[in-house]
């Protein structure tokens, strides 16, 4: 069982940066993949990035490709999202989840364990 944990979620002008952080218990965070998503209100939740087991292997969504940056620090059972250059349609619930397989996908059904999300709001 893997429970996690995002903090990092906030009100940010245009153009600005927030990093989000999503913390992990369990023993076993260094083998399995990392994925952010997103789910602004009356939308389907959407894929944002993911991170393999090693940090080998990043995906992003385009939508946030050259802005997002996804990282983790196994030692301390973390996973990141560094934002910049945030648009106000970046504005969501954003969650963290887990994926046993380790390798990362883009599809949320792939994924075994999820956050309780952290809400970024951007404003124009």
């Amino acid at each position: 069982q893997v429970q996690l944990v995002e903090s990092g979620g906030g009100l940010v002008q245009a153009g600005g940066s927030l990093r989000l952080s999503c913390a992990a218990s369990g023993r076993t965070f260094s083998t399995y993949a990392m994925g952010w998503f997103r789910q602004a209100p009356g939308k389907e939740r959407e894929f944002v990035a993911a991170i393999s087991w090693s940090s080998g292997r990043t995906y992003y969504a385009d939508s946030v490709k050259g802005r997002f940056t996804i990282s983790r620090d196994n030692a301390k059972n973390t996973v990141y999202l560094q934002m910049n250059s945030l648009k106000p349609e970046d504005t969501a619930v954003y969650y963290c989840a887990a994926d046993r397989r380790g390798w990362g996908s883009p599809n949320g059904y792939e994924y075994d364990y999820w956050g309780q999300g952290t809400q970024v709001t951007v404003s124009s």
